[in-house]
């Protein structure tokens, strides 16, 4: 008997496997984490082997734990780390190269070619994007000039090309013993190959990047009636299970926190921050520096898939900020930590933090923007840096959030949050102190698994319908700001003083 539906939730620092009910509640789960490769300053990769063994880990893991058999799995969904590119041969299953991670911008000379040679509009225009290290394109082309023999191999038909979704399944369903190979809109939208309007790979972007068209998976509905194929019998769930739903993490997580319909908006909190708007059906180019994105595509039982597009805010640093102080700095054992090191001081003694580690994304696009911790004194004790820490997630958001009013037309009142770091109370009450609008966070706030659950449930008809979904959803807490309009305009005023001072460093 089917009773559940799971999720592959494949993040920027590890794996996560969660069980989920018919009521979208957690029956169990498993997280691994990987490892963080930092070759060069400004690169960042991952070992797409190790990430696949940590996937079959956390499978058999969260089965264990519950007592779940294949046979009890009505479906599983992949979410994922968008943009984050691997290259590999479909006759060995090995990848050419490392995983070339979301964060890593060593494609700055090309993208500054790009816009030097005046294709800025013409990119936007066509997938909704500016020109980034941030996406697939300007990755695959590297490889595609640095790898030895890799342009050789994939003019040949021996190269692959996938952001993780793809990795995972094509790994879950056979590798290369059949697996499939393809991936979900709003992960191809994610590319910078993606032509909107047409929502098929773009034959001129694809000459622009120098990319063959064979190494791109098939496109395929979020949520898919037709199924994108089945998991290997002798793979980590131990059976033949549906693998019929796919998202890039912050759809999933939009889709997951029930957000179908145009004007619903969330902000998750991971690695980085992204802040989500549906536009239903509208393609919506942004003026003030954000992305235009595939929301989501679900299967219909005839005709075309139902797609919904998004405005999207992206924050490359956020949660990773926090890892930063543990890991480089050494001055915090883990992250619970921040709260009350946080609590103990009543302001940041003027001290402002803008970690931009891999330049500004939204709403700047500075690639040239590096880490600034301004303020310091001899007065400035890590819990002031730790409290910085945590206002610069909030003071991101809230720039992302005036970007979105500008293009939607529409002051937000209340703003949806999950993610990991949305368990620290005191955190969000910051995020409501500095927006001065309502904070809502979820029963659950791992609505980025549960989005990708739903996909699949949805497509096998575990759930009905979006209606059935939204029943789920449920509030934990709501934070109401208490900061009074001066002191939130004034702390606002010096994080926008201190971004300045953080932009174009490099130059």
């Amino acid at each position: 008997m089917t009773n559940y539906v799971a999720a592959i939730d494949q993040g920027t620092t590890g794996t996560r496997f969660m069980i989920f009910d018919h009521a979208g509640k957690v029956v169990a789960a498993h997280y691994e984490e990987h490892r963080q490769i930092y070759p060069q300053p400004g690169w960042v990769e991952h070992d797409a082997r190790e990430i696949w063994d940590r996937t079959r880990t956390t499978i058999g893991g969260a089965m264990a734990k519950a007592g779940v058999r294949a046979e009890h799995l009505a479906a599983i969904g992949v979410t994922n780390q968008r943009e984050t590119t691997v290259v590999w041969n479909p006759k060995t299953g090995e990848p050419y190269y490392n995983a070339i991670v979301w964060q890593d911008t060593r494609t700055q000379p090309l993208c500054q070619k790009l816009i030097d040679d005046s294709k800025s509009d013409f990119i936007r225009a066509r997938t909704g994007l500016p020109i980034a290290t941030y996406f697939s394109g300007p990755k695959i082309h590297w490889l595609l000039e640095n790898v030895p023999g890799l342009r050789a191999h994939a003019e040949r038909g021996e190269a692959l090309f996938g952001n993780i979704d793809t990795w995972v399944i094509w790994n879950l369903t056979g590798g290369k013993d059949g697996g499939v190979h393809i991936t979900d809109y709003t992960n191809a939208s994610r590319t910078m190959l993606l032509n909107l309007q047409t929502l098929d790979w773009d034959d001129e972007l694809l000459a622009l990047f120098g990319i063959p068209r064979a190494m791109l998976p098939h496109l395929r509905p979020s949520s898919d009636r037709n199924l994108y194929g089945l998991t290997d019998p002798l793979g980590p769930c131990g059976g033949r299970v549906s693998v019929c739903g796919d998202l890039g993490d912050q759809q999933a997580a939009l889709f997951g926190q029930v957000g179908f319909e145009a004007g619903e908006a969330k902000n998750t909190y991971g690695t980085g921050c992204f802040l989500l708007l549906n536009t239903g059906k509208n393609i919506v180019p942004s003026q003030s520096g954000l992305l235009t994105t595939v929301a989501a595509s679900v299967g219909e039982p005839k005709g075309s898939p139902r797609h919904t597009f998004a405005l999207e805010g992206s924050i490359a640093i956020a949660g990773a900020a926090v890892q930063w102080l543990r890991d480089n700095l050494k001055i915090i054992a883990n992250a619970a930590e921040t709260e009350p090191l946080a609590r103990s001081v009543a302001d940041t003694g003027g001290v402002y933090f803008v970690p931009a580690f891999n330049g500004l994304f939204a709403p700047h696009w500075d690639m040239y923007a590096r880490g600034t911790l301004i303020g310091l004194t001899r007065y400035t004790t890590r819990e002031h840096i730790v409290r910085a820490t945590l206002e610069a997630i909030c003071y991101q958001t809230r720039e992302v959030i005036e970007a979105m009013e500008k293009d939607a037309g529409v002051p937000l009142k209340t703003l949806k949050v999950d993610g990991g770091a949305v368990k620290n109370d005191f955190l969000m009450q910051l995020q409501a102190d500095i927006l001065g609008a309502r904070v809502v966070r979820p029963i659950v706030n791992e609505t980025t698994a549960l989005g990708a659950a739903y996909a699949a449930g949805l497509a096998v008809g575990f759930w009905k319908s979006l209606d059935e979904l939204r029943t789920n959803w449920g509030v934990d807490r709501v934070f109401e700001p208490q900061w009074d309009a001066a002191r939130r305009e004034e702390n606002y005023a010096g994080w926008k003083r201190a971004v300045e001072r953080a932009k174009g460093w490099l130059k």
